[in-house]
């Protein structure tokens, strides 16, 4: 696969930091932003597949007492 270059503004003193950072912990900083970039991804499709999880509950919900199959809170 070919990579393909990321380019992003950033104040100096993030810059300065997190490349101390990475440095510190004997990892190239392209390395540690593909890890970030990759758990955001993954955080991202978990919370969207979770909202439609809680989404399809809803309806089902809805469905369920619109067919006269609900408790009244009596």
């Amino acid at each position: 696969m070919k990579a393909a270059v990321f380019t992003m503004k950033l104040e100096p003193d993030l810059r300065a930091e997190f490349m101390a950072e990475a440095e510190a912990s004997h990892r190239p900083a392209s390395q540690v932003v593909r890890e970030f970039m990759r758990a955001f991804v993954q955080q991202q499709r978990a919370q969207r597949e979770h909202d439609a999880f809680l989404q399809r509950k809803v309806e089902v919900a809805r469905a369920s007492v619109q067919e006269g199959h609900g408790r009244s809170n009596e």
